[in-house]
């Protein structure tokens, strides 16, 4: 998984680093969200999809990365 986030979208809600804080984090003068890791662990994919719904302003974007074998 690789997340992206567009800064301009972001409308401060907040609901992305209530969710996943170890991945999401607010700026403190504006409460615009802030990447905190662009590649999780596997173990948090599913809050942070949940993230991604909750956004009201559709400002995460998720991609799934897949790993060369061998």
């Amino acid at each position: 998984m690789e997340i992206t986030v567009d800064e301009d979208k972001c409308v401060a809600s907040g609901q992305c680093a209530m969710t996943v804080p170890e991945v999401f984090d607010q700026r403190d003068e504006d409460g615009v969200v802030i990447l905190l890791d662009a590649r999780p662990v596997a173990a948090v994919h599913d809050e942070v999809h949940a993230a991604v719904a909750l956004c009201p302003a559709a400002a995460i974007r998720v991609a799934e990365v897949r790993r060369p074998l061998g």
